[in-house]
C-alpha cells in the first residue's frame, strides 16, 4: 500500500471532512470539521500546515498545524499546535497517522518552527518525540484537568530550545476556547 502525503488544497475540504467524521464519529466529528474551517479562516492561525494522506488518490488521513507562541519574557519562539489528526477508520493502525506526523514535523522544522505542541493521547504521541509539556515548563492556553496533564505535550524541533524558554502557550483565536482544553 503506497501512501502519498501532500499539502491540502481548498478542494480537499469535503474529503477531509469525511475522514474527520469517520475518525471522530457523529458526536465529535462535526465540531472538529467546524474547527478546521474556523482555523483556515483565522488570521491568527496563519501560517498553517494542512497535510493529507492519499491511497490510490483517495484522501484517507489529515493533519493540521496552526501558529502558536509562548508567552515568555525571553521573546517569541516560533511554534505550532497540532490539532487535529484524523485517519479514516478503514485505514487506522496502518501507520498513516505516524507518516503524517513525521512529514509535518519535518516541514515545520525546515520552515524554522522551534516547538510543536499537542493535546493528544499520551501513549501515541511520545512515539514521535513528544513529551509532557507541563514538566518542561509550558502551560496550556487553559488549565487541563489533572487526570489529563500527560496529554499536553511538546516536541523541540531545534535542540536547545527547552533550555531557553518556558511559559504559557498562546494559540490561534479559533482554539481559544476553554471547552477545547478540558478533555
Amino acid at each position: 500500500m503506497q501512501v502519498e502525503i501532500r499539502e491540502a488544497i481548498g478542494s480537499d475540504f469535503q474529503a477531509i471532512s469525511g475522514v474527520v467524521l469517520s475518525a471522530f464519529g457523529n458526536k465529535e466529528g462535526p465540531a472538529i470539521v467546524q474547527l478546521i474551517a474556523d482555523l483556515l479562516a483565522d488570521e491568527s492561525a496563519q501560517p498553517v500546515l494542512s497535510l493529507v494522506a492519499l491511497i490510490d488518490k483517495r484522501i484517507v488521513g489529515h493533519i493540521f498545524f496552526s501558529k502558536a507562541s509562548v508567552n515568555n519574557s525571553g521573546g517569541e519562539i516560533s511554534a505550532s499546535l497540532l490539532a487535529p489528526l484524523a485517519v479514516h477508520t478503514d485505514f487506522q493502525s496502518q501507520r498513516i497517522g505516524g507518516q503524517l506526523i513525521t512529514e509535518g514535523l519535518k516541514q515545520l522544522s525546515r520552515s524554522g518552527i522551534k516547538l510543536v505542541f499537542v493535546l493528544g493521547h499520551p501513549d501515541y504521541y511520545p512515539k514521535f518525540g513528544f513529551s509532557e509539556a507541563g514538566i518542561m515548563g509550558f502551560d496550556a492556553p487553559y488549565p487541563i484537568p489533572q487526570k489529563n496533564t500527560a496529554a499536553w505535550m511538546v516536541q523541540e524541533l531545534h535542540p536547545g530550545i527547552f533550555k531557553s524558554i518556558s511559559g504559557r502557550v498562546i494559540c490561534a483565536d479559533a482554539l481559544d476556547d476553554p471547552k477545547l482544553w478540558r478533555e
